[in-house]
């Protein structure tokens, strides 16, 4: 197990400076952010000045180097256009996300697994037509069309609900469902069909001759053993919830860090995108690192196969 476990962790470091690598040239690569934060009156000294109070004067090696050493000592740096530390500015926007992606996942697993479930259990049934129709309308509708539709029914012509901002409950549940949307269909899918896989084999035929009952099935063996590609694709979801908040927070105004990460590229604010892009990454690494050591818990052989 420990093996395993320190296989994950390199390839888990690995990820994280690959991921701060291309961060740190991709952005130097959309230009210089000294003429968005100066006046349209600044003279070429006053440019000058303002880009070597930034180190954006020193070569591209050495901004580089000096880029890594404040990374490994958890130095975000300061904003370019607010002036204020990027740790903060970012924990002030992260419960707004983290409160938007805890709404699209609960989303996604409570109607998702047992919407695969009913799927693959009652398969011969009408409503199973029904319930597939809805799942592929999900998956195939963008999130920022979602988004827009719901504001147009629910904000505007029936005002159910707030079209955009925050501050209470209620702003939350539009947002929540638009960026779960995609998620459910996802996590019906997979349930579904690695459910009929478990119903197909042998052990399953036999306990139904025995007289073993759907319910004790579904309770005591489909449901563990089904588990492996929900957890793999749990990993990858959340990954893609954080990834949608960028769209979603900017449709209904959410003051998220999706919404944050827009602001920034727009302004060239380098080293806010790169304290985004970092804590994302890790979160999506993690999760990772999280799903590899649950296979190892609900399946033993994977573990076994991380030594070999």
């Amino acid at each position: 197990m420990s093996v395993f476990l320190l296989q994950r962790l390199g390839q888990a470091l690995v990820a994280i400076f690959g991921v701060m690598t291309l961060v740190f040239f991709i952005q130097r690569l959309t230009g210089d952010p000294t003429y968005l934060l100066v006046p349209e009156t600044a003279t070429q000294a006053d440019i000058d000045a303002l880009r070597r109070s930034l180190g954006l004067d020193q070569p591209l090696v050495v901004q580089y180097v000096n880029y890594l050493w404040d990374m490994l000592r958890l130095d975000f740096g300061t904003s370019y256009v607010q002036n204020v530390a990027v740790t903060e500015i970012i924990m002030s926007r992260l419960p707004y996300t983290l409160q938007l992606t805890g709404g699209a996942l609960l989303v996604a697993f409570v109607i998702g697994l047992p919407v695969g479930l009913a799927m693959a259990i009652w398969r011969r049934y009408r409503a199973t037509n029904l319930l597939m129709g809805v799942v592929l309308g999900a998956q195939s509708m963008p999130t920022f069309w979602s988004g827009i539709l719901m504001i147009m029914v629910f904000g505007v012509w029936l005002r159910w609900l707030p079209p955009s901002g925050s501050g209470s409950f209620s702003h939350l549940i539009m947002p929540s469902i638009a960026l779960g949307l995609l998620s459910m269909a996802t996590y019906a899918r997979i349930a579904r069909s690695s459910i009929l896989d478990e119903m197909s084999k042998d052990y399953i035929r036999s306990a139904r001759a025995r007289g073993v009952t759907t319910g004790r099935l579904v309770g005591k063996h489909l449901i563990r053993n089904s588990l492996i590609p929900v957890i793999s694709i749990s990993a990858l979801e959340i990954s893609q919830l954080l990834a949608g908040a960028v769209i979603v927070e900017t449709v209904f105004a959410w003051p998220g860090l999706g919404q944050l990460t827009v602001q920034s590229v727009q302004a060239r604010d380098f080293v806010v995108v790169q304290g985004i892009v970092l804590l994302g990454a890790f979160v999506t690494i993690s999760v990772n690192l999280v799903a590899d050591i649950l296979y190892s818990v609900v399946d033993p052989r994977i573990r076994k196969g991380g030594r070999a």
